[in-house]
């Protein structure tokens, strides 16, 4: 299942970026490369899986709008590639999403999401396995 499609990035930046980012046989650009947005927009996915794992079974059904929104960020910020710079408004959007799924991974954040189902209650015990003491007081207490 998708998180964000073609349209839900022009919803957000409009059309006229997507040409701008992916159109590079025309010149001037004038239509939107779908498969190039659509490999940026499926990096994205992955990206988010890959924190979203940690706790919830994927894919995620239905999708939170709230990661659609990051999906679309962090696609746009693929999109541009080596075009911004650390003080770009998309640079900046980027490490917002990063972040808040590192949030999420850490249960910081929690998503509303159908099998959200981390069976991790905390309530477990800690067993340690080591071999015995070679050195204690009793055995040293001749040097």
């Amino acid at each position: 299942m998708a998180y964000a499609t073609q349209q839900d990035l022009i919803d957000r930046f409009g059309e006229d970026e997507l040409i701008q980012l992916t159109d590079e046989t025309n010149l001037p650009a004038t239509t939107i490369d779908a498969a190039k947005v659509a490999a940026h927009i499926s990096d994205a996915e992955n990206l988010a899986d890959s924190y979203l794992a940690k706790l919830y079974r994927l894919p995620l059904d239905p999708v939170p709008a709230v990661l659609t929104r990051i999906i679309c960020e962090i696609s746009r910020y693929f999109l541009h590639g080596r075009r911004t710079d650390k003080d770009d408004p998309v640079t900046r959007d980027y490490g917002q999403a990063i972040a808040w799924l590192k949030d999420v991974a850490k249960g910081a954040v929690q998503l509303e999401a159908e099998g959200a189902a981390s069976d991790q209650s905390g309530e477990g015990q800690v067993q340690v396995s080591a071999p015995d003491r070679i050195f204690s007081r009793d055995s040293l207490s001749g040097f």
